[in-house]
Order: structure tokens, then C-alpha cells, then sequence
């Protein structure tokens, strides 16, 4: 069954209108392609922008998310070279394989 749609479907529009270097928008996401021809989409062809705009949204949170990552584990090697755990060698680690909590 198919689910009607009562009300028009609003722009994503959120009043920042710069494009950033990849070409969308940065306050929706939107392309150049998907701004301009909004008026003339079809209710399937708006949701499908609004999907697609959610998806572009995750993928720059997770992109700036591994960049801060990247920052703090450098900046957390620089601190504290001695806890650079990435470093140890696999001679310096210790074998519990036969060790038993009683």
C-alpha cells in the first residue's frame, strides 16, 4: 500500500547558500543540479534529495570525526612518547597464556 502525501515536502534550505569545495551546499547539501531544479521534482525525486543529502551529512560527520581522532592520538604520541603503545615490539610483550586468576 502505498502512503499519500498530504503536504508539500519543504527544501532542506537552511539559509547557508556557500558551496564548498566538492560543489554542495553547506548548509543542505544539496548539489547545484538538486537546489536549482527543487520547484520541478516530483515528491519521490525530493525525498530521494533529502536521502541523499542525509547521507553526504553522515559521511562529513564521520570524515571530521576521523580527522579529530587523528589529531588527538598525534597529539597524545607527542605528550607521552613512552606510552605509544602502537610501538611495542612483539619481543616485549608478555606471554599469559598460562596464567590463572584463582
Amino acid at each position: 500500500m502505498e502512503q499519500l502525501a498530504f503536504f508539500e515536502i519543504p527544501s532542506p534550505c537552511i539559509g547557508v547558500c556557500q558551496t564548498d569545495d566538492r560543489g554542495y551546499c553547506q548548509g543542505c547539501l544539496r548539489s547545484r543540479d538538486e537546489r536549482f531544479h527543487w520547484l520541478s521534482l516530483t515528491n519521490a525525486q525530493k525525498y530521494d534529495v533529502i536521502r541523499l543529502c542525509n547521507q553526504r551529512r553522515r559521511r562529513r560527520q564521520l570524515a571530521a570525526l576521523k580527522v579529530m581522532q587523528s589529531h588527538l592520538e598525534q597529539e597524545r604520541a607527542a605528550l607521552n612518547p613512552e606510552l605509544n603503545f602502537d610501538l611495542i615490539e612483539e619481543s616485549d610483550k608478555v606471554d599469559l597464556d598460562g596464567f590463572e586468576l584463582d
